[in-house]
């Protein structure tokens, strides 16, 4: 039995992995690119990326509260409850990219006053505003591969984003460097295929949402389901909570390229390549937590505890080894990476060293990770807010600037402050997570009394 818990986990997770994973490919796709064209773009790259991740991020971690919702409707095959959770969920993140394409406007307008390099703002302005066309399509892509996610078609996000990555690498190989006749864009055609290939992911799904058998059942329901104001607020309700958790972490690590940028174009360029490190070890970890999530979702639905305690246990294991296996490569490439995306000798050694508070922190990101998703597969959701604001707002930014500008660590000492920000995460959401489990047992207790 114990083993079953890893090998559903190990099904259901590899896609999610996969699929969250091409998250980050297609901005790794676009900064190895890049890099090899001019410094200067890939330090600019570097600044919008990081705004634009943050954004990305808070979509994901808002409609990841449609997939154990849809999970449990599924699990006891209510088709018109999943219509209804879909329809919904469409006005929901409509309202969602339109809140957060009017955010991004505003910072538009604001970037000449962040404290970058002058010299960099003719080639950010464009870039940033193809990145801002391209927003309400991530968004799509995400409530859909969430929806096809809690009906356990973790496969089809998977093979979507695999697809989109090719046709993005091939767009920027065209565009970036200017071949097959086409004008050489730089960074500017870059945006452009990224743009391209977010287009087409989103469009192609929705055709396999419209047309797909599997879902023939809940496309019956649709004409006959409306837009709630209870469902809106249902989904909402756990939605907003993971996106500030996910969005408040991911902020930290964001807004801390404000302050590399103090430091100078060579940090912000290797504080780019270390940040897509960063980002293959925790979408790594996210995938597997994300099934944890919905495993603990069925669990929880039906009332066996023991399992959702198995499923965490079994969950913690396979992140950690996941973990080892991608520290065990960064560790291995350190002193490569930066050659793999600029030729200056400054840039790789910085990012060598960087490395090395990366790989200390990832037990921590692990742990956070699982229980942070555990809670989530509990419909305990309310906690994160305020732990995610201690951890990463009260602690990790603090420490970015005492670490990185007041004792002159520059960019490795920025990195060491994540270290402290998600080891209390982990240790809080851990307690969390054994608070309500006690709960839950004092709970059956009571039942078993009466």
């Amino acid at each position: 039995m114990r083993l079953n818990h890893y090998k559903d986990l190990l099904k259901l997770g590899f896609p999610i992995i996969v699929g969250q994973l091409g998250t980050i490919i297609l901005g790794f796709a676009d900064t190895l690119m890049i890099g090899h064209h001019t410094m200067p773009e890939l330090a600019a790259a570097s600044f919008v990326n990081a705004l634009f991740s943050l954004i990305f991020v808070i979509s994901l971690g808002f409609t990841n509260g449609l997939t154990p919702i849809i999970g449990g409707h599924y699990g006891r095959g209510e088709s018109a409850s999943i219509a209804l959770v879909l329809k919904n969920a469409i006005a929901v993140c409509g309202l969602l990219a339109a809140v957060l394409f009017s955010v991004m406007t505003v910072v538009y307008f604001c970037l000449g006053h962040l404290g970058q390099p002058e010299s960099l703002l003719p080639l950010m302005r464009p870039y940033f505003l193809i990145q801002l066309v391209s927003l309400p399509f991530v968004v799509a892509f995400n409530m859909m591969k969430q929806f096809s996610d809690g009906m356990l078609r973790t496969q089809t996000g998977m093979w979507i984003v695999l697809a989109g990555n090719l046709l993005n690498i091939l767009g920027n190989w065209l565009l970036i460097y200017g071949h097959w006749g086409l004008p050489e864009m730089g960074l500017t055609g870059a945006g452009l295929s990224t743009l391209f290939s977010r287009v087409l992911m989103a469009l192609f799904f929705m055709g396999v949402l419209g047309w797909g058998s599997h879902y023939k059942e809940v496309r019956s329901h649709l004409k006959s389901v409306r837009v709630e104001r209870k469902e809106m607020r249902r989904i909402t309700a756990l939605g907003v909570p993971l996106a500030l958790q996910i969005g408040m972490e991911t902020s930290a690590f964001q807004l801390s390229s404000i302050i590399v940028g103090w430091i100078g174009v060579s940090a912000l360029a290797a504080n780019q390549i270390v940040m897509v490190a960063s980002q293959f070890c925790y979408f790594i970890s996210l995938g597997m937590a994300v099934a944890v999530s919905i495993r603990v979702s069925l669990y929880y639905g039906q009332g066996d505890y023991q399992g959702v305690r198995a499923n965490v246990r079994a969950g913690l294991v396979l992140v950690f080894i996941l973990l080892a296996i991608t520290g065990s490569v960064v560790w291995t490439v350190r002193w490569k990476l930066g050659g793999w995306f600029t030729t200056g000798g400054d840039v790789t050694r910085l990012v060598a060293l960087t490395v090395i508070p990366l790989l200390v922190y990832q037990v921590s990101d692990g742990v956070q990770n699982t229980f942070a998703n555990t809670l989530r597969g509990l419909s305990h959701v309310k906690v994160l807010v305020p732990v995610a604001f201690l951890a990463y707002f009260v602690v990790t930014l603090p420490l970015c600037y005492v670490f990185g500008i007041t004792l002159g660590g520059g960019l490795v000492g920025i990195w060491w402050a994540f270290f402290f920000g998600l080891s209390i995460a982990a240790v809080l959401f851990v307690r969390e997570y054994l608070k309500v489990m006690k709960r839950v047992g004092q709970g059956l207790k009571s039942e078993s009394r009466e």
